[in-house]
């Protein structure tokens, strides 16, 4: 039977993969897991919820479930998922729950863990959680032991406390669309960067249970780069639905991505002596510009598999400073333990404001080389990792390009599918060398 818990908590579609009993079921071991871990208090839980309309129906078996269980509960509504990692912290609680499905579509939706601290929960205790599923046989507390259920009505007045503390610099000055993506950032966003100094234009600001994500956020850039045109803003922020991430448009309307928002965050952090060991953490799916533009700077490129779950590993296991996703997803674990894409808005026009430099001039430290991306489906995803024809032929490929280009194959995780990636100087050659390969890997699967 396959693992509940994906790299990013547990998703499916609301009320037919991920139904209330399930929920309920998923919080009350989670509590009884903690509990068992530590029986010195009564378990302390938090839970967050985007605006998806699915969510109402969770959240409510969630605090059932937690409370079912012992533990009391903190309801903070809708606030973005960095928001509810920062807030297990900040309110001494011993769990996090946060019911959402990211960029996903409206119709799926999730449940995400954090442990004490604000961290993700490590595989184990996610595997305990999973055993206990159903708790047939678990004898439930009753009278006073039953958990209390109360809302915390300031929770995002101390979120955005906490963002306007970790920005360097005040905004005054710029002026900003967010893209919001009718999500958990609707409000939060808006309210931040307002307080930190800009003149914000609200995009997709107004979540309605149902249109979160619809053509709009970080996924879907286009809009928000027509807008920031139109109002003739210094830049452009896109969230995605539960805000850990966030893509840029500079003032032209070209968009700026992670990787790029990455390297004039390093760059920031190295000159003011704050990146540890002058090491960034990024993906193997990274552009090879960043790494280019890092050697020419100094900075060790450090990758890991794909998934911030694994950025998030090495940032502790290594107590690096700076690391995230092509995608957006960027962590800075002095004031975050997980990608907060608000704080990552923050802190990139801190960076403006400081230099009085416009996004396209930061962001020109980094040359992003064209990418091609080609899904190959195969019949047995080993034989393509055992293959000496492929090998051959990657390294062929490898030698043509020379340090002016990259070839990653990556069998997928969920799908027979094998992602054949190349970067190269130019789109075409790039193409014709993704092209080549993924024929080669076609044949021998």
């Amino acid at each position: 039977m396959a693992r509940l818990f994906g790299t990013d908590g547990v998703r499916g579609l609301a009320n037919a993969e991920l139904t209330p009993e399930l929920a309920l079921s998923l919080a009350a071991s989670a509590a009884r897991v903690l509990a068992a871990h530590d029986r010195s208090h009564r378990p302390v839980a938090v839970v967050g919820r985007d605006p998806r309309a699915s969510g109402e129906m969770l959240e409510a078996a969630v605090v059932a479930g937690l409370a079912s269980a012992g533990a009391d509960v903190l309801r903070l509504g809708v606030l973005p998922t960095p928001a509810v990692a920062y807030l297990v912290g900040a309110l001494e609680a011993d769990l996090g729950v946060m019911i959402s499905a990211s960029h996903n579509p409206m119709p799926d939706n999730g449940i995400k863990l954090f442990a004490a601290g604000g961290h993700k929960l490590p595989d184990s205790i996610e595997d305990e959680i999973e055993a206990g599923l159903g708790g047939a046989d678990v004898v439930r507390p009753t009278g006073s032991g039953v958990g209390r259920v109360s809302d915390v009505s300031d929770a995002l007045d101390l979120y955005v406390d906490h963002l306007i503390s970790a920005t360097p610099h005040r905004l005054d000055g710029l002026k900003v669309v967010v893209d919001c993506a009718n999500g958990a950032s609707a409000v939060a966003a808006p309210e931040a960067y307002r307080r930190a100094g800009a003149e914000v234009v609200a995009l997709h600001a107004e979540p309605d249970g149902i249109n979160i994500n619809e053509h709009c956020g970080s996924n879907h850039p286009d809009l928000l780069r027509a807008a920031v045109v139109e109002h003739g803003a210094d830049l452009g922020i896109a969230h995605d639905g539960d805000a850990d991430r966030c893509v840029a448009v500079d003032a032209s309307g070209e968009l700026v991505d992670g990787d790029q928002i990455m390297a004039v965050l390093a760059l920031a952090l190295a000159e003011d002596g704050e990146l540890v060991k002058d090491t960034l953490v990024a993906t193997v799916m990274s552009n090879l510009g960043l790494h280019l533009a890092m050697k020419a700077h100094g900075i060790t490129v450090v990758t890991t598999s794909v998934g911030d779950r694994y950025v998030l590993e090495e940032l502790r296991a290594s107590g690096l400073a700076l690391g995230g996703e092509q995608s957006g997803h960027v962590v800075l674990p002095a004031h975050a333990t997980t990608g907060d894409g608000l704080l990552t808005a923050l802190r990139l026009m801190s960076r403006m404001a400081a230099t009085g430099k416009k996004l396209a001039e930061l962001a020109s430290v980094m040359n992003r080389l064209p990418q091609v991306l080609v899904n190959v489906p195969v019949a047995d995803k080993a034989a393509v990792a055992d293959s000496s024809e492929v090998r051959d032929a990657v390294g062929e490929v490898e030698a043509e390009l020379g340090e002016e280009g990259r070839v990653l194959l990556r069998p997928s995780g969920t799908e027979q599918l094998v992602r054949v990636m190349v970067e190269a100087p130019a789109h075409a050659t790039a193409q014709a060398a993704a092209d080549r390969l993924a024929g080669v890997v076609s044949a021998v699967s």
